[in-house]
């Protein structure tokens, strides 16, 4: 069965060379190279990545909706980073964010 549309959920911590916790670019050309072959094979892909790489969760001291804020950012640059490799592979990309970052990001909206 071959699909049209595929949503792809990254875990921020795939972006992380083995036994790292920063963004890893030889990590993110591994996995632009299986979403080059996917868009060629004409699939429509959304990807949705997480920060655990850069910000895992609300420490003690720092308020639980603070740390989530800072969470969404570490999201958002993960996203920038797969984006970057994305488009010197040729691949159109872009990235929304909830978080009005207009200088970077395409705001998102439910509807």
């Amino acid at each position: 069965m071959k699909y049209k549309r595929v949503l792809l959920k990254l875990s921020g911590e795939a972006l992380s060379g083995v036994g790292e916790t920063r963004i890893s670019i030889p990590a993110i050309e591994n996995i632009v190279k299986e979403i080059k072959k996917a868009v060629a094979n004409k699939v429509e892909l959304a990807i949705v990545i997480g920060g655990g790489n850069i910000w895992r969760g609300a420490g003690k001291n720092i308020d639980r909706v603070k740390a989530d804020y800072m969470g969404m950012l570490a999201t958002i640059i993960n996203s920038l980073a797969i984006q970057d490799i994305l488009e010197k592979n040729g691949i159109k990309a872009y990235v929304l964010s909830a978080i009005g970052v207009p200088k970077i990001a395409e705001l998102y909206g439910r509807k």
